[in-house]
C-alpha cells in the first residue's frame, strides 16, 4: 500500500503512527488545529516506563475515594457539572479493579509499554536529539516507610514480569535525590526507566523528522467525519474538506465527538492533568520521582523543574482551575524543600481517559478504513510508539501477530 493515509490528531500519538507508516513506506498527512505535539503530550511528566503497567483501578481504591473527594487538595477532583456523565463513568472504573481485571489489564498495557525506549530512540537515531531520552530510575517516595511494600500488588505484577525494583530507606534515598526533603522515609526504585528532558520539545523533534520524510501537516481544526458516496472518509475542517481513504483517528479526548455521528458513542472523559514547571529552580532531581502521598510526579527537564499531576473531572472545554498552581507548587515545596517557586509557570491538559485505563487501538467495527489510535489516560508518553507500530502494521495490512481485543471498542 503507498497511498497517503491521513492521521487526525498530531499529538505524540499521531506523530509516532506516522513515523511508523513512514517506515513501512506510506505516505502520511497529519491534521491539528495546533502545532505538533503541544497539547496534551506538552505537559506530561515525562516518565518514559515499561513498567508503568499498573491501570489507576486497583483493589480497594474505593475506600479511598469518598475522602480524596472532600479533600480539596487532593489530586482527585470532580467539577459539578460533570456529575451525571462521572457516575456512569466511575462504576465501569470501578468495575475494574478487582485483582482479576488488575492483571488481565496489565498483561494488555505491558504490550504498549515495555518498549517504549527503545522504540524512541529508534524514532529520535539521527536527529541530533538524542539526549531528549536519558536513562533514569523511577521513584515513588513515602513518608510512611511501612507503606514501601514490595509485596504490593502493583509492583509485585512489575517484579513478575521482570521489573527490577528495590526498596531503599530515607538515607539511599537522600544519596540517590540530595534535594529531597528528609519526610521521606522510604521509596521503591523502579529501574530500567527513561525520561523525556522535554516533552514539548520530543514532540516537535519527532514531528519535523516525519515532515523531513514527506508528511503533509495540515493546521486546521477538524469539525466532522463522515463517508462520502464514492465510500472514502470525508475530513471537515476549519479550512477544507479533506478525502482519504484510510484515517487514523488519534485525536485524544476530541475523538469522542467524532465518533458520535458515526453512530459510536465511547466512554471517553476529559481527565484534566495540570503542571507548574519552575525555570530556575536552584535545585535538581537526578530522576523522576514521584510523591506517593500526593500523587504528583516531579522531574528536572530543560525547562526547570517540572511538577505535574491531579486528576479533575470535568467537560474538555472547561476553564482551567487557577487553585491548583498553588497546590501543586505548595507539593513542589514539600518534595523539594529548597526549590526556588518564582516565575512559575502554570498549565492545564486533557487526558482522554477511557474507565479501564486501556487506549482504543485497531480499525472501527463496521467502519472500514478508520482506524482508532485515541484514549491512552496517564500513559500516552510510554504507549504512543507501540501504538504507532500496531497501527501501521495494521494500515499496511500486516498481523501484528498479538491479541488486540483488550484495545478493541467492543470491550465497551
Amino acid at each position: 500500500m503507498t497511498e497517503q493515509v491521513t492521521i487526525i490528531g498530531a499529538g505524540i500519538v499521531g506523530i509516532c503512527c506516522a513515523l511508523s507508516l513512514q517506515e513501512r513506506g506510506i505516505p502520511v498527512r497529519l491534521v491539528d488545529r495546533g502545532e505538533p505535539g503541544q497539547e496534551t503530550s506538552f505537559g506530561n511528566a515525562g516518565v518514559v516506563s515499561p513498567w508503568s503497567i499498573i491501570p489507576q483501578a486497583v483493589p480497594g481504591i474505593w475506600k479511598k475515594l469518598p475522602q480524596m473527594l472532600l479533600d480539596s487538595k487532593s489530586a482527585l477532583s470532580v467539577r459539578a457539572s460533570f456529575w451525571p456523565k462521572m457516575i456512569p463513568w466511575g462504576m465501569r472504573f470501578l468495575g475494574k479493579s478487582d485483582e482479576k481485571s488488575v492483571r488481565e489489564v496489565s498483561d494488555a498495557m505491558e504490550i504498549l509499554c515495555r518498549p517504549s525506549i527503545d522504540l524512541y530512540r529508534r524514532h529520535l537515531h539521527g536527529t541530533g536529539h538524542e539526549s531528549l531520552i536519558a536513562d533514569s530510575y523511577y521513584i515513588h517516595a513515602f513518608r510512611n516507610p511501612d507503606e514501601a511494600n514490595l509485596d504490593a500488588l502493583g509492583y509485585q505484577i512489575r517484579r513478575e514480569k521482570g521489573g527490577e525494583l528495590e526498596r531503599v530507606d530515607g538515607s539511599e534515598l537522600r544519596r540517590l535525590e540530595p534535594a529531597m526533603s528528609e519526610e521521606f522515609k522510604a521509596a521503591i526504585v523502579i529501574k530500567g526507566q527513561a525520561r523525556a528532558t522535554s516533552p514539548g520539545r520530543l514532540g516537535a523533534v519527532l514531528a519535523e523528522k516525519a515532515r523531513a520524510q514527506g508528511a503533509e501537516f495540515v493546521r486546521a481544526e477538524v469539525r466532522g467525519l463522515s463517508r462520502a458516496e464514492d465510500g472514502t472518509w470525508q475530513i471537515s475542517t476549519s479550512q477544507d474538506t479533506l478525502n482519504a481513504h484510510n484515517v487514523v483517528l488519534a485525536a485524544g479526548v476530541w475523538s469522542a465527538e467524532l465518533l458520535k455521528p458515526l453512530g459510536l458513542p465511547v466512554p471517553l472523559v476529559a481527565e484534566r492533568g495540570y503542571h507548574v514547571e519552575f525555570p530556575n529552580p536552584s535545585a535538581v532531581l537526578n530522576n523522576s520521582v514521584m510523591d506517593v502521598d500526593a500523587k504528583v510526579v516531579a522531574s528536572s527537564m530543560q525547562g526547570g523543574l517540572r511538577v505535574a499531576g491531579t486528576a479533575e473531572f470535568a467537560s474538555v472545554d472547561a476553564p482551567a482551575d487557577p487553585r491548583k498552581e498553588q497546590i501543586l507548587t505548595d507539593q513542589a515545596k514539600s518534595l523539594v524543600p529548597d526549590l526556588n517557586t518564582d516565575e512559575a509557570q502554570f498549565w492545564m491538559g486533557r487526558r482522554p481517559s477511557f474507565p479501564d485505563s486501556l487506549p482504543a487501538i485497531g480499525q472501527l467495527p463496521g467502519k472500514d478504513g478508520l482506524y482508532s489510535a485515541f484514549g491512552h489516560s496517564h500513559y500516552g508518553l510510554m504507549m504512543a510508539p507501540k501504538t504507532g507500530e500496531l497501527v501501521a502494521d495494521l494500515v499496511s495490512g500486516r498481523s501484528p501477530n498479538l491479541n488486540l481485543d483488550p484495545f478493541s471498542l467492543a470491550r465497551f
